[in-house]
């Protein structure tokens, strides 16, 4: 769908990728880093090599100071990307470079209160302009995010909305009928890290998240190595891995090719996950 620039966004390319994964009866591995970490060229170079090394999907963060769903492993990055000046035209840059680079769709993790900002409109015109696929808004509430849906709409970008274990099955329904793209399930209570397990609870609210909708049901929070993907990926129709990426760089903060290629091995484990089939 053409937005009012008369740019598309990629809304079409994130259902198509999603789509293909399924029909090769796997999941969709989707990594996430975020945006200015561990500089601006640098996160670029290794969102692109999480796509280049397996990666389906990337979800590029719009690093934030009070971000509430992530843990210490991505406030860290957080951290570094916003003590070096990072802004929000960076974070549509690493969207741009990243698509334009790969080909894969691309979206924007990030909270309200920077797009709100920034200005919705705006917001949504430069994600589309620069090949984006959507946004992903763990802290906006259905009820209060008509005017996001609507510029999103117009421009063609996915409204990716978050469920959590604790929602009941009648909130699961409000929010997947609004949502669109995929939906994010997070596995457990509490916030972004690895984790040694994770849990039943993800496969029963993967079920219950299905009960209301046909769109793909994504699994983020703790999944970390080949093992955990290929668990969930017996029940979900994407694993979302990040901070084990964002650990992958920290390790070598001072050897940026070092980095890079650690992120390119471990997209390729976890690639390698999602295809194991039970």
């Amino acid at each position: 769908m053409a937005g009012n620039s008369g740019t598309p966004g990629n809304i079409a390319l994130l259902e198509s990728v999603l789509a293909g994964a399924r029909a090769e009866r796997r999941a969709a591995l989707v990594g996430y880093l975020p945006a200015g970490f561990p500089s601006v060229d640098g996160g670029i170079r290794a969102v692109t090599a999480m796509l280049e090394g397996g990666c389906d999907v990337v979800e590029v963060g719009l690093p934030h100071s009070d971000p509430v769903l992530d843990g210490p492993v991505i406030q860290t990055a957080d951290d570094i990307a916003l003590r070096a000046g990072v802004k929000i035209t960076d974070v549509i840059r690493t969207v741009r470079e990243a698509h334009a680079a790969t080909g894969a769709p691309v979206l924007c993790m990030t909270y309200w209160n920077p797009v709100d900002r920034y200005g919705v409109e705006r917001f949504a015109a430069d994600l589309a302009a620069a090949g984006g696929a959507g946004c992903i808004l763990p802290d906006l509430p259905v009820e209060e995010s008509d005017v996001w849906r609507k510029a999103a709409e117009e421009h063609g970008l996915a409204t990716v909305f978050v469920v959590a274990p604790s929602s009941r099955d009648a909130r699961l329904a409000k929010i997947t009928a609004a949502g669109s793209g995929f939906v994010y399930a997070a596995s457990l209570m509490g916030v972004t890290g690895t984790r040694e397990s994770v849990g039943r609870e993800a496969q029963e609210l993967v079920a219950r998240t299905r009960a209301t909708t046909d769109l793909p049901v994504c699994v983020g929070l703790g999944v970390s190595n080949p093992e955990q993907a290929a668990e969930v990926a017996q029940f979900a129709d994407g694993v979302i891995v990040g901070s084990a990426f964002v650990k992958r760089m920290l390790a070598e903060e001072d050897d940026l090719e070092a980095g890079l290629a650690g992120v390119r091995a471990l997209a390729g484990e976890l690639a390698a996950g999602v295809r194991t089939r039970g």
